[in-house]
């Protein structure tokens, strides 16, 4: 799941360099993804009104729920 959302981080970025994901396990079978991307990406990673982000997490739903898990991803915003 960490690779799916790399991936689909370093499609939208123009620094790819900069792309981190955190995996957490929050506990059973839910996992919990960090992403951190540079400061000028904020905006190609969020989209218009959360639109992009909204649709990278369903992706990242689908493909836990495959596992048989589930998964919740945040945007954390850069230091």
């Amino acid at each position: 799941m960490k690779e799916l959302v790399e991936y689909i981080a370093k499609s939208l970025v123009e620094h790819p360099e900069e792309v981190f994901v955190k995996q957490e396990r929050a506990g059973g079978n839910k996992v919990r993804l960090e992403l951190r991307v540079a400061k000028d990406d904020m905006g190609r990673v969020i989209g218009k009104s959360g639109r992009v982000a909204n649709s990278a997490r369903i992706l990242l739903r689908v493909a836990a729920a495959r596992e048989g898990k589930q998964a919740n991803l945040d945007v954390v915003e850069p230091r």
